[in-house]
């Protein structure tokens, strides 16, 4: 999904800096892991929003019907 690089400012603590910077660690990566994460949480957390009637509908005829496959069981 990459479309390239593009280079940004940022405000960080200084003292997380320079414990990154200590430690080696690729703030670039970490920058994009963290966006990622936060960007897929805010997509579920945005498709429940969008598609919370439709799942009360189904539960509720769940609830009243049973499931389909309910009938199919052999356990």
């Amino acid at each position: 999904m990459s479309a390239g690089k593009k280079a940004v400012n940022l405000s960080v603590d200084a003292a997380l800096l320079r414990e990154a910077r200590d430690r080696d660690i690729n703030l670039s990566a970490t920058l994009e892991r963290a966006l990622e994460e936060a960007l897929r949480q805010e997509r579920r957390a945005r498709w429940l929003a969008d598609n919370r009637q439709g799942i009360a509908a189904y539960n509720h005829q769940v609830e009243v019907h049973g499931a389909f496959a309910d009938t199919l069981r052999s356990f």
